[in-house]
C-alpha cells in the first residue's frame, strides 16, 4: 500500500505493537502527512476533576481494536489518506497560558507543512489556540461542537483562559463563521439562560440535549451540512456530551446526554463538509478504570477519519 496502515490483530497481538493511534506508525513531525494525530495530555485547565492529562495515552491504547475498513459507512481512510501519529505537544504543566501558545505554534507548524491536525485531549481549553492556528490558515471556520456545556464563559475564577471559556475566546479572535456555529448536546443546570443564550445572540444555533431525545440526529446533521455549505469546518466534540451512563471517565459529568448512536450519527453526518481540523477532549481515564470511555473516544477520533476530505464513503444503512 502507499499509505501508512494501522498495524494489524494478526501482525501482531493487540496487546502488542507501538502505543500510537491505532497503532500506526510514528512521524517526527507532519511533513508528507494528510492527516497528523497529535496528543495534548493537559488538565490545567480543568475546573473540576481532573486526569484529563492522562486521556491522550489511554485514547491510543484502546485504540488497538481498531480496524481500517468502517463496515457501516464502507469508508476506508488509509486508502487515501497518509496517516500517521506525531506525538504530543510539549506543553508547560505549570502555566495554561504558556501551554495555550505552544498549543497554537504546534498546530501552526502542521497546518503550514499541509496535514489536517486531528488531536487527542486534554481538557477543552485547547481548541481555542488550535482554532488560531487554523484562522491563520483557513480564515475564519465553521464549528460543529458537541459537548454538554457552551464553553462560553467570560472568566473563570477571574481567568480568561480555563476549559468553560474557549469558545468566548474563540468568538473575540474571529476564528468562527457566527452563523455557521453549532453547539449540539448541551444541557444540565446553569447560572443563568445567558450560559446557553449568549451564543444565540451571536448567531450560533445551540441544540440542547432535550431536543436530541428519543430521536435520530441524522436529519439535524442534513440541515447542518446545508447550512454550512463549502464552508471550511471544524468539529469539536466533547466526550461529556455523551451520558454518563455510556461515557463516565470525564472531569464535569452531565445526565440526559447523547447516546453513543447519536454520537455516532453526528461524526458519519459530517462526511461532505470541508473538515479543516478536529478534536476529542476531556477523556480523564481515573473516572472510568474500564476503559470504555477511552474506547468510545477513540472510536469517534476514526470516524472523524472517515469522513475528512478526500476519503469516499460506500454503502449507508
Amino acid at each position: 500500500m502507499p499509505f501508512n496502515q494501522p498495524l494489524g490483530g494478526n501482525e501482531m497481538p493487540r496487546f502488542g505493537g507501538p502505543a500510537t493511534f491505532m497503532r500506526l506508525p510514528a512521524a517526527a513531525s507532519a511533513e508528507g502527512l494528510d492527516v497528523a494525530i497529535i496528543g495534548i495530555p493537559m488538565d490545567i485547565g480543568t475546573s473540576n476533576r481532573p486526569g484529563t492529562r492522562l486521556g491522550p495515552r489511554q485514547i491510543r491504547d484502546e485504540s488497538r481494536m481498531l480496524r481500517p475498513y468502517n463496515m457501516a459507512t464502507g469508508a476506508a481512510p488509509f486508502d487515501h489518506l497518509q496517516v500517521a501519529d506525531i506525538g504530543d505537544v510539549p506543553i508547560n504543566t505549570f502555566d495554561l497560558k504558556k501551554s495555550v501558545d505552544i498549543i497554537t505554534s504546534f498546530h501552526r507548524g502542521v497546518l503550514a507543512a499541509g496535514a489536517l491536525p486531528l488531536t487527542l485531549g486534554g481538557d477543552h481549553t485547547l481548541t481555542w489556540p488550535i482554532l488560531r492556528a487554523i484562522r491563520e490558515k483557513h480564515g475564519p471556520v465553521a464549528l460543529i461542537h458537541v459537548d454538554a456545556h457552551a464553553d462560553i464563559n467570560d472568566t473563570m475564577f477571574g481567568e480568561k483562559v480555563a476549559h468553560g471559556c474557549p469558545f468566548r475566546r474563540a468568538f473575540e479572535d474571529g476564528c468562527l463563521i457566527n452563523d455557521k456555529v453549532f453547539q449540539i448536546g448541551l444541557r444540565g443546570t446553569g447560572y443563568s439562560p445567558d450560559d446557553f443564550d449568549w451564543g444565540r445572540r451571536n448567531g450560533w444555533t445551540v441544540v440542547q440535549a432535550e431536543d436530541c431525545w428519543h430521536k435520530s440526529l441524522v436529519p439535524l446533521m442534513a440541515e447542518i451540512r446545508a447550512k454550512i455549505g463549502d464552508a471550511p469546518v471544524y468539529l469539536s466534540y466533547d466526550i461529556d456530551s455523551l451520558d454518563p451512563a455510556f461515557a463516565p471517565g470525564t472531569g464535569t459529568v452531565e445526565p440526559g446526554g447523547l447516546t453513543i448512536w447519536q454520537g455516532l450519527e453526528i461524526v458519519r453526518g459530517c462526511a461532505g463538509l470541508n473538515l479543516v481540523g478536529g478534536d476529542l477532549v476531556e477523556v480523564s481515564p481515573p473516572y472510568d478504570p474500564s476503559g470504555n470511555t477511552a474506547l468510545i473516544g477513540a472510536n469517534l477520533v476514526y470516524e472523524m477519519l472517515c469522513v475528512l476530505p478526500g476519503v469516499p464513503q460506500g454503502v449507508r444503512r
